[in-house]
Formats: structure tokens, sequence, C-alpha cells
């Protein structure tokens, strides 16, 4: 049986949770025993991290440039595992047998790990271990999150594995990072370096988010912590399970943030928040009657004053339901349901979902397709009419430049038709054999070398 594991760092299973027991009959009992009880329950399912693979050596001398190393990784999240050359999960034995006695520590076992797809837009990976009867995590109702709310996020900070801390949501919705696509739950529960990818679980053991960062002036626990709303991540696995990817999801507007002059320029009803500049002709936004220069307030109900809030609405709501939008125009408030699309990827159409495994090329640690008349128009057009496109990356290669949309015509001057034969092509080569591919990018031709590794 394959389970499955959403990762930024620790590895989450998810899946449905045991029933608490009782608790001690007084208050600080009944504390104890509870956290005690929701610890064991929910630490079996958040394990280490272990990839190994190359990177920049330290300690070089000076003027050195170019000079890679082999590097380990433990817990430490995305942006460790991408270009690992092996991925392991580390699971505690007593997770199999966690009622029967231990005379002794329980010694971790390892599982090799294979990763099935990740997304950068919200820095998550989803791996694939051969395992059953492993424990797992179910998903909090995120509408009953609130601040306040106790919370314990579990982890591997510096490698410690099954660390435990506690604290509150200090935020439901927080606009951390400038640039990020969406807001975050704040937590002032202790998280290091390393516990990204851990779990913030609520009192009954549900995922509330994945740890992702924190705000720090020294590198350690300040009280900021900032986790990946459990909604998000949901979506993101599913969607990582199925295609090996995360679709973008659009309404067909864009938007900025009101400015003192904007809002006096454009006569507003506010000085802050979100004024739509644009809606894309034939679109969701369009359909449903948004208009140039109105001020967005709300969606779904939740109060919508910057881009990454709004984008995170788009994300945390129900696609299968349209989008409530609230908005100020001419002085009064109206509402707008707004459907959401999922922008095609390139990859969907060509990709098997039922095995996307033999669209693999390990190799060269990309996921490719056959050019076929259909795809070569989607491409518009090549110089060659043949090939093998790339329409996705994978972590399991570092260093050869390969981009989605590149595609692949020749392998050493011999040419390349399709994925199979690539892939038995590059397995023939051995350790230290030069490959010099021609790769057709962006309408001109053009080689792209390495050695095996």
């Amino acid at each position: 049986m394959i389970a499955p594991a959403v990762f930024s760092g620790a590895v989450l299973l998810l899946g449905a949770a045991r029933p608490a027991r009782a608790s001690a009959a007084n208050p600080l009992g009944q504390l104890d025993a509870a956290l005690t009880e929701l610890t064991a329950r929910v630490s079996p399912a958040v394990v280490q991290v272990l990839t190994t693979g190359y990177g920049p050596r330290a300690g070089g001398s000076p003027g050195e440039t170019g000079l890679v190393a082999r590097q380990q990784g433990v817990g430490s999240g995305v942006i460790l595992v991408k270009g690992a050359e092996r991925v392991q999960v580390v699971l505690n034995r007593a997770d199999r047998d966690r009622d029967a006695p231990a005379p002794r520590a329980p010694e971790p076992f390892v599982l090799p790990a294979t990763v099935v797809g990740l997304t950068d837009y919200f820095d998550l990976a989803l791996l694939k271990v051969e395992a059953s009867g492993l424990p797992t995590l179910p998903f909090a109702d995120f509408r009953n999150v609130t601040q306040g709310q106790v919370v314990i996020a579990l982890g591997s900070p510096l490698g410690l594995d099954n660390s435990v801390t506690m604290g509150i949501v200090s935020s439901v919705a927080r606009q951390a990072i400038p640039d990020a696509p969406v807001v975050f739950v704040q937590t002032d529960a202790p998280i290091n370096p390393g516990s990204s990818g851990g779990a913030l679980v609520d009192v009954e053991g549900r995922l509330v988010g994945i740890n992702t960062f924190i705000m720090s002036q020294a590198g350690g626990n300040e009280g900021l912590g900032f986790a990946l709303p459990a909604p998000i991540v949901s979506m993101a696995y599913e969607s990582l399970r199925k295609k090996g990817h995360v679709d973008q999801r659009v309404i067909g507007v864009g938007i900025q943030r009101i400015t003192a002059t904007l809002a006096r320029g454009l006569a507003l009803p506010r000085v802050h928040g979100l004024v739509v500049c644009d809606v894309i002709p034939g679109g969701p936004a369009e359909e449903a009657g948004l208009k140039i220069g109105d001020v967005i307030v709300e969606a779904d109900g939740r109060p919508i004053g910057t881009p990454p809030e709004l984008d995170g609405s788009i994300y945390l709501h129900d696609i299968r339901q349209p989008l409530r939008l609230a908005v100020l125009r001419d002085g009064a408030k109206a509402t707008l349901e707004i459907r959401v699309l999922e922008q095609t990827h390139q990859a969907d159409p060509v990709i098997d979902p039922s095995d996307p495994q033999k669209n693999v090329v390990p190799q060269l640690g990309t996921i490719a397709a056959t050019v076929t008349p259909e795809l070569q128009a989607r491409l518009g057009g090549l110089r060659i009419p043949s090939g093998v496109a790339v329409v996705a990356r994978t972590t399991d290669v570092s260093g050869i430049d390969l981009a989605p949309g590149d595609v692949i015509h020749a392998l050493n001057a011999a040419a390349v038709t399709d994925v199979a034969g690539l892939r038995d092509a590059l397995a023939a080569f051995k350790h230290g054999d030069p490959v010099v591919l021609q790769v057709e990018r962006r309408g001109g031709l053009e080689y792209v070398g390495f050695e095996v590794n």
C-alpha cells in the first residue's frame, strides 16, 4: 500500500486520528493527561525527512567557485530536498505497537521515499512511501479555527526528532511576507530552524496547518511562527497526488493596493484595501458583474485588504461553489458570486494521471511528454516537429539546465522521438559519461551538456 505524505520539512501522514482517552480528575491533572495523550497520539504521524544530494562546498579557499560537495539534510524542509539524490523518512518503531511494553527506548526505522510532486508556490512537496498501517492526522475544519485557540507544534528542530511545543493561535490569517501568495496562521508555539514542515494541531489532534517559517532577529524562536493553513495543504495534497503539480486558481481580475493618491484621484470610499484595476474580458469576474473601480472588502465573509488575502481566500475556497465577493461601489455595498477557475497546466493533457511514472525521466529530474501534433500546437509550433517536451521538474536531479517548455530533439546527436526511448538511452550511460542534449528553447536551438553522476 502506498502511504502519501505532504511535507515542507518533516512529513505529515494524513487521515483519521484515534479517539482521546479519559483524563485525570483535577484540573491540572486533566491538562497534563490531555497534553500527554495528545502528544502520544499525534507525534507518530510527524516524521523526519533525510536527504542526500550535492550543494555548494563550505570552507573552500578564497577565489574558488563552482565547487560542490555531498550534503545531507535532516527534517529541513522542501528547500533542502530540491536537488536531493535520495529522500528517506524516519518513523518511530513504537508507532507499530505503541501499547506493547518497551524495556528500552524505541529505535527509529527508515523508509525510502520518492517525490510525487512539488509546488514552489506553496513550498510543499508530496512524498510516497511503500508501507501500511501508518498513523495519520485528520484535517481541522478551518472555519472553527479561532484566535487564542490552543495548539501544539511538532517537528524536528535542529534534527531533534519528535519535539513538541505548545502555544496559541496568534492570528488566523496573517500576511507575514509581502510577496507571499497567501496568508498564514500565526502562532506563538515555539518553532525553531528544522521544524519547518512539522504539524500545527489543535487539542483534538487535527491538523491546523504545516509549520512553514519563523520571524526572528536572532535566528531562533521569538514567538512568531507561521503555518500554511490546512485547507491549502489539503488542496495542494490532492492536486500533487493526482497531477504532480498545483494549478493556479483565477477569477479574471486585476487588483492594486489603494494608496492615498489613488483614493483621492478616483474618489474611492476608503484609503486602504484593494481596488479593481482590470477585469478580464469573458472571465468569471466580468460574468459576475465586477467592474473596474470596485473596492473589494470581503471574500467568503472574510475581510480583504491585501493581494495575498484575496489569493488566500481563492485557494481556501471550495472550488465547487462560487466565491462570494463583497465590494463597495457608488457608496453602496454589493455582493457578487464569482466562479473560480483552475488554469490548466501544460502537463495535464499529456501526463497519464493513473500512472505518472510513465512520464518521469529520473536521469534528468523531469516529467516529460512525447511531442504529438496536439502538444506541438500547444507549444506554439516547433523548429523540429518531434522529440520530448519537458513539462515539469522533479527533485531527483539538480544541475541540469532544463526547464518546463524545453523540447529535447537529440541526445549525443541521436534523434529523440519519445519518453521511453530517451529514458532507455540515458540508462545506458555510465558514471562520468558525457551527455549532450539538443534542446529547442523559446524558438532557438541550443546544447545542454552534463556528465552522468
